[in-house]
């Protein structure tokens, strides 16, 4: 009923930029929080950027100042430009949006969705 899919990883060099996307569709009433979070083989999950329906930004240190995180509510689109990529950076990035659907018979939510994920490699 709900979909979140993600595009635009990829390999790039360091110090390259990517912009990453996903869209959200299905039966959606709203959506509250949408963000990224990544994960680096070996390591937990954690946050990259959220931003709130009213429009407050969280960053991870780590990317303060090289990623910005912008959101088309009118699409259910959240993006991520990334400049300066290092090789850190290097992970599979997940879309996630906190969001209330229609069932069909009823209203659920707000329910944590997350994307398929989307490989980036910041490799020379």
């Amino acid at each position: 009923q709900v979909q979140l899919v993600e595009s635009g990883g990829g390999l790039v060099q360091p110090g390259g930029s990517l912009r990453l996307s996903c869209a959200a569709s299905g039966s959606i009433s709203s959506i509250n929080t949408m963000g990224w979070y990544r994960q680096a083989p070996g390591k937990q999950r954690e946050l990259v950027a959220a931003v709130t329906s009213g429009g407050t930004i969280n960053y991870a240190d780590s990317v303060k100042g090289r990623f910005t995180i912008s959101r088309d509510n009118a699409k259910s689109t959240v993006y991520l430009q990334m400049n300066r990529l290092k090789p850190e950076d290097t992970a599979v990035y997940y879309c996630n949006a906190d969001l209330i659907y229609y069932t069909g018979s009823y209203y659920r939510g707000p329910v944590d969705y997350w994307g398929q994920g989307t490989q980036v490699t910041v490799s020379s």
